[in-house]
């Protein structure tokens, strides 16, 4: 749990009685790797911060999974948008490998929300995370080739790159495993 108050007070300057307060309603989680935290059509209820691990999202198809992100430790992990509107994803979540998680419920952020004034700039904050990150998601997809997004997402986590499956990545960066391997190979 320290890694998670150190994320929060370097976003807020909260005291010790507020930590406390917001501790009190996290739960911790351990995941094995390749758990379904979330399946399509299940309503995401719980924001979770990632202690250790990486989680992927992906959009499940009988021929292939296309994954569209990746969250790795020290970072919140949700399906933001079923959250918030508390109805069914059209997607899943997964572990890519063994994961500790600590979860806010929708419920204890909401009473969060109304206890703690500093908790509403804490979801303000978060929420202008994830939507830069869409945001730069989006712009890359559209700006970039397939090779500079596998080489920013390599510069980003060199060392979890290693553990995601090269499927995995080749989706992500909109391209077929055949043409990942002909990148790898061309930039080795």
């Amino acid at each position: 749990m320290d890694s998670l108050k150190k994320y929060l007070t370097q976003k807020l300057d909260i005291t010790t009685e507020e930590w406390a307060v917001f501790s009190s309603l996290l739960t911790k989680k351990e995941l094995s790797k390749s758990t379904i935290l979330l399946s399509k059509n299940e309503t995401e209820k719980h924001l979770s911060f990632i202690e250790k691990g990486a989680v992927r999202f992906y959009v499940p198809y009988e021929e292939t999974d296309l994954t569209f992100a990746f969250i790795f430790e020290n970072d919140f992990v949700c399906a933001y948008d079923s959250f918030l509107t508390q109805k069914p994803c059209l997607y899943n979540a997964e572990t890519l490998t063994k994961t500790i998680l600590w979860q806010l419920s929708y419920d204890n952020l909401q009473k969060l929300y109304l206890q703690l004034p500093k908790s509403n700039i804490f979801g303000r904050l978060l929420t202008e995370e994830i939507y830069l990150k869409k945001a730069q998601r989006e712009l890359s997809l559209l700006t970039q080739t397939p090779e500079e997004r596998y080489l920013d997402l390599f510069n980003l986590r060199p060392n979890l790159l290693k553990t995601i499956p090269l499927k995995y990545i080749a989706t992500y960066i909109g391209i077929t495993p055949q043409a990942l391997s002909r990148i790898r190979k061309r930039i080795s």
